[in-house]
């Protein structure tokens, strides 16, 4: 089977951008040469002939999104498939639960030594292939979780942990690169927050299916039987899916569906003679508004890291045995954030004001934290369930955002590398918090531990207050349009 390309699309439905849109507007050939020489520094970037009918956006492009979504929740939904069953975990295997939070780092860790990798991957071989080897990664990985289930062989699952973590490098960088490939400027945004919705999805998942299918029984026979149902299901969710990718799942559409795409396409193009990878990194580290965003992008979400990692034994300090509330708290934490996500990218997409939604976003998720600090000893875990949902609405709401408002800022630099590095820098600071957390938790108590993330979240509100607003990618859609009023 051809990896790149499938032979069904020669009929499909597209809709055409013309006049409706000023960032979509019909270029002429000349003037689009003369924009793309501009974005790409001054080289002599040749862009061909535009389609006659303008830009085209294809239908098919809403069945890889949901591919990819369906993709990325089942390699994120266990994630935390281990921690939130923490204390179920520790009497089965008659380990530490510190060991089990490993095996929530363990993802962070890996990601960062294989970014660089990753993202040279993903731009040397396109979405199809990265986001194959991903899901056959995710697919092995849960299998051998499958042959883990004996007492003494907590470190089968261990392995098999670690090698959906390695899967993780071809999904994490994907959504705004995939948006930015086949989704129109007018919901380039929208899509990018649908396919973090992805990874959202499947935390949603992962907080809510172990409790119930995994309860807390004193009988250890009965907790493997569970874990074994349990790990059944995933390995056998990830072998259907991968099947669905092999088939359906492409790299790119025949033509590109913008402006800032087709001149994107076009640097791609020159790419080895011009612009290599480690020069593009160079371009992005040297970026001040992108180091600053680096920075602040990674406390949030390493901040949310944090508290889905340790859910399990906060949540049962206040509330003893309610393991499975513990779970659906944590799932109201991201189906609201999945609903901030979705709101998020439509604001964006309407109003293209990226520095005031994500300086709003952030300091709505800091006001949050500090809401949900002071709730959780109030008796009521209804309340808690309110609080966390305030907090997962803007803290994972801003996901998306701080993605888009890093393709902004870095255009034209390949989106799978700015998003790589954000999500590089959230694992650092998720490791970093999730270890500092564990360790306040323990000596000093959820109160000074969440005060803690708290105010870390001022910082970085202070940080993004501090970034400027600079557009270059939707300048370059601006500029393309400029010459055809």
């Amino acid at each position: 089977m051809d990896l790149k390309h499938s032979g069904t699309g020669a009929a499909e439905n597209t809709d055409s951008y013309i006049a409706a849109s000023k960032s979509t507007d019909m270029i002429s050939p000349k003037e689009k040469e003369s924009k793309a020489a501009k974005v790409g520094g001054g080289v002599g970037v040749s862009t061909g002939n535009a389609p006659p009918e303008g830009y085209k956006v294809y239908a098919r492009r809403w069945a890889v999104l949901i591919l990819f979504v369906l993709y990325s929740a089942s390699n994120a939904m266990q994630w935390i498939q281990y921690t939130i069953i923490n204390n179920i975990i520790t009497r089965y295997y008659g380990i530490s639960d510190k060991w089990v939070d490993w095996t929530s780092m363990i993802y962070m860790i890996l990601y960062i030594p294989l970014i660089f990798p990753g993202s040279w991957f993903l731009d040397k071989v396109g979405l199809r292939i990265t986001a194959l080897v991903g899901i056959v990664g995710t697919c092995i990985g849960a299998w051998i979780k499958v042959c883990s289930v004996d007492p003494s062989l907590f470190y089968v699952g261990f392995i098999g942990q670690a090698i959906v973590a390695l899967a993780q490098v071809c999904i994490l960088s994907l959504p705004a690169r995939l948006a930015a490939v086949w989704f129109g400027p007018d919901q380039c945004s929208s899509a990018t927050s649908v396919g973090v919705f992805g990874n959202q999805l499947g935390v949603a998942i992962g907080f809510v299916l172990p409790p119930m299918l995994v309860p807390n029984s004193e009988d250890l026979e009965t907790v493997g039987k569970d874990l074994q149902m349990m790990f059944y299901m995933v390995a056998g969710l990830t072998s259907i899916l991968l099947v669905l990718m092999v088939l359906f799942f492409q790299d790119r559409p025949p033509t590109p569906p913008s402006a800032a795409q087709e001149a994107s396409q076009r640097l791609e193009g020159i790419e080895a003679e011009q612009v290599s990878f480690m020069q593009s990194l160079k371009n992005l580290i040297t970026n001040r508004n992108f180091i600053l965003l680096l920075l602040s992008y990674g406390i949030n979400v390493g901040v949310f890291y944090a508290i889905s990692t340790l859910l399990n034994p906060v949540v049962l300090k206040y509330y003893p045995n309610h393991e499975v509330d513990a779970g659906r708290i944590g799932l109201s934490i991201v189906l609201a954030g999945m609903l901030g996500s979705v709101i998020s990218g439509i604001v964006l997409d309407k109003t293209h004001k990226f520095k005031e939604t994500t300086l709003a976003v952030y300091a709505l998720s800091m006001v949050g934290m500090w809401i949900f600090t002071f709730t959780l000893d109030t008796g009521h875990i209804a309340v808690v369930y309110l609080t966390a949902s305030l907090l997962g609405f803007f803290m994972t709401g801003y996901l998306p955002v701080g993605f888009e408002f890093g393709a902004e800022l870095t255009f034209p630099e390949p989106e799978g590398t700015s998003s790589g590095l954000l999500n590089a820098s959230a694992q650092t600071f998720g490791i970093c918090f999730t270890l500092f957390y564990s360790e306040l938790f323990t000596a000093f108590g959820d109160i000074a531990a969440n005060t803690t993330m708290a105010v870390m979240l001022i910082v970085g509100t202070i940080i993004t207050a501090a970034t400027r607003s600079d557009l270059r990618r939707q300048n370059a859609q601006a500029g393309s349009a400029a010459g055809n009023p």
